[in-house]
């Protein structure tokens, strides 16, 4: 029975498969469990050609491709949409550096050093979550804050170790 508070075109449960799931630091799995919670709490995914949601969503690394497969809340499979890595590269690389050096300034830099590098991480972020939904865009509809989210699971996805 569908919620009318709660729009269709979006996610009731995102699961990370798990082989493609290393162990993080514990900073690592926070963002991961926040991105998740977050996501399931608010969210707009609306796949191109697809019935009416709401939906299950299982991320995955295949071959140099986030994976996206999408199915129906009872489990049945319905698409899946295979994002090429290649174009994330730089904007992956760019903001990891700057995530270690966050992460290490908030140990002793000044106020105004860690603000202005969060700045700096907030547009990587900004620029990663717009690129994702740019390549998304024909074949699943996501507003800014989902792709924000979503953009924090490929980073952890592919963080190594």
């Amino acid at each position: 029975m569908n919620d009318p508070t709660k729009p269709a075109a979006r996610l009731i449960e995102v699961v990370i498969d798990e082989p493609t799931l290393v162990r993080r630091s514990p900073d690592a799995e926070h963002e991961r469990r926040v991105a998740i919670y977050d996501l399931v709490e608010e969210n707009r995914f609306a796949p191109q050609g697809l019935p009416e949601g709401p939906y299950v969503l299982r991320l995955s690394l295949v071959e140099g491709r986030l994976m996206f497969d999408v199915r129906s809340a009872d489990g049945e499979k319905l698409s899946k949409v295979a994002l090429p890595l290649q174009p994330f590269r730089g904007i992956m690389r760019d903001y990891a550096l700057v995530c270690e050096t966050y992460y290490e300034a908030i140990k002793s830099a000044p106020r105004s050093r860690i603000e202005a590098i969060d700045m700096g991480r907030r547009g990587l972020h900004n620029e990663g979550s717009e690129l994702l939904q740019e390549k998304l865009g024909q074949q699943i509809e996501l507003d800014l804050d989902t792709a924000r989210r979503l953009f924090t699971l490929l980073y952890v996805m592919q963080m190594r170790g």
